[in-house]
């Protein structure tokens, strides 16, 4: 495709979503939780003709030369696609938001005020191999009364159109607009650089996927943006932290899942743990397979390796931890102010005062206290699935859900009310 048909097929998109939201944000709660129980029947259904679809994403990501773990990523068997299918059902379940009146309020004026929640609009969103997002992101922009455009991976295309299929199978059986789930109908990357610039159409981009996606999108998009860069995770030991607790936290915080932006990357020890347990923490982790990277003295427990010097605030998605010792809570904020990305951070202590601390003193989207960070998911969050987990600091923050794809309007009514 050139650029030319690029941009009108792109405007073709744009004006069919912007005419489905526009239907969608009064769209009875009744019939998005139709057509989202219709898309689950639907994936249900076409399950044969999904393997089949994967089964060619497969090869072309194999011929591509992706990694293990990116073919992994890419792969949908029978129980990924039943995950998908209870992830629309959950999605169905909850209340809905639009509608929901946030606050109201009487002035002496005369006027009755209320503070409503509505849909943003129309959601961009751009990602990369999971096809899974493709159900997810549709599921949750349709539950908050959004129409959506997705741009999935070129290698997960083939999946990606099969579950729209059923997504909009599921609009279809409801009487929704068709126009509100669609996707960019090619691989060209010219498509992404035109989506960035739709102001007139999209209200929100959303990219799922690693840092060159997101620091593309966030560098070229005049569209606004929920991303996070980076999840540069940081668990801290304290020195009143319970020992048992906080072994089975930092093993579960690294080891769980490496891959996912909530995976620890950084293990902070205050002197004062140190001095009480030793290096029994570092050494679970090297038990369990992981690489330690440390400083100083440190060194001296077996089997760890010299950090570099950009092995703190660094993202490994691996079985890698950098890790070093603190002087107390301070000493780990300090550290966690220069290096971390305002993602997610844990802190182990028995001490509530000194928790309170962490939790004051830092910014991160997400602060946990004697909890695992794989925690940093909206599912884990109760709300059944996210778009994506947002650093930024205007509007959403944290796991991205149907409420936060939403935004409000006032609603003012008077009396034949008018100012003096």
């Amino acid at each position: 495709m050139d650029g030319m048909d690029i941009a009108t097929l792109m405007e073709g998109l744009g004006a069919r979503a912007r005419e489905a939201s526009a239907e969608l944000a009064f769209a009875p709660p009744q019939a998005k939780e139709a057509a989202l129980l219709a898309a689950a029947e639907a994936v249900e259904a076409s399950l044969p003709q999904i393997l089949e679809a994967n089964a060619k994403d497969m090869a072309f990501g194999r011929n591509k030369g992706l990694s293990d773990a990116m073919l992994d990523r890419l792969k949908l068997d029978d129980a990924r696609i039943a995950g998908i299918v209870a992830g629309l059902r959950a999605v169905a379940a909850q209340a809905d938001p639009v509608g929901a009146v946030l606050a109201e309020w009487d002035m002496p004026s005369g006027l009755h005020i209320r503070r409503v929640r509505t849909p943003l609009g129309v959601i961009g969103v751009i990602y990369e191999s999971r096809p899974n997002v493709t159900a997810d992101a549709a599921a949750l922009c349709l539950k908050s009364g959004n129409a959506v455009i997705l741009r999935g991976g070129s290698e997960s295309y083939h999946s990606s159109q099969a579950l729209l299929a059923c997504m909009v199978a599921g609009l279809k059986a409801a009487g929704l607009p068709e126009g509100a789930i669609q996707m960019v109908p090619t691989r060209d990357r010219a498509a992404v650089s035109e989506m960035l610039r739709m102001v007139k159409y999209i209200d929100v981009i959303v990219p799922r996927g690693g840092k060159g996606l997101v620091g593309l999108v966030q560098a070229e998009a005049r569209v606004p943006v929920f991303a996070h860069l980076e999840g540069i995770c940081h668990i801290y030991a304290d020195g009143e932290a319970d020992l048992e607790k906080a072994r089975r936290v930092v093993l579960n915080a690294k080891t769980r899942r490496t891959g996912i932006c909530g995976a620890a990357e950084c293990l902070l020890i205050d002197r004062a743990f140190y001095a009480k347990h030793g290096g029994v923490l570092i050494e679970d982790l090297l038990k369990a397979g992981v690489e330690v990277r440390v400083e100083g003295e440190l060194l001296s427990i077996p089997g760890t390796m010299e950090a570099k010097a950009d092995d703190f605030g660094r993202e490994f998605l691996d079985m890698i931890i950098a890790a070093k010792l603190v002087d107390g809570v301070d000493g780990a904020i300090a550290h966690i102010r220069r290096y971390g990305s305002q993602h997610t951070e844990s802190i182990l202590t028995e001490n509530q005062a000194t928790a309170d601390r962490f939790f004051q003193r830092l910014d991160s989207a997400i602060l946990m206290h004697n909890a695992s960070t794989q925690f940093a998911d909206g599912g884990e969050f109760g709300m059944g699935a996210e778009i994506g987990i947002a650093t930024g600091k205007m509007h959403a923050r944290g796991p991205v859900g149907a409420e936060q794809l939403t935004s409000f309007k006032y609603l003012v009514t008077g009396e034949g009310t008018i100012r003096g």
